[in-house]
């Protein structure tokens, strides 16, 4: 893929996420996206950063104490050594973190 389909789909999985995110109605739940970042807070003071990473190609996301690079495969970013999906592994651990179900 080159920069500047990467840069598309990226920026595009972004702002969906944003998106889905933003519509949650949780207290203490503040969604961030600038340029190529995304980060969640809550009202614990934790934070998650999804970012798009040029260099490499791929969507790093960390949550916690846990760490996902996903690549884009087929239509969707799925992250290689876990086999897990950007878009459901969103929605599980911000999920599991506000305690609701979260749909992405």
């Amino acid at each position: 893929m080159d920069a500047k389909e990467f840069t598309r789909l990226s920026a595009k999985a972004l702002a969906h996420i944003d998106t889905a995110l933003g519509e949650i109605d949780a207290d203490g739940l503040d969604v961030q996206l600038a340029g190529d970042v995304l980060t969640v807070g809550f009202a614990d003071g934790a934070r998650f950063v999804i970012n798009a990473h040029s260099a490499a190609r791929q969507i790093w996301m960390a949550a916690g104490t846990t760490a996902w690079h996903f690549d884009h495969e087929d239509g969707r970013w799925v992250a290689r050594r876990t086999g897990d999906e950007l878009m459901q592994t969103v929605a599980k651990v911000v999920g599991a973190k506000l305690g609701t179900r979260v749909a992405v």
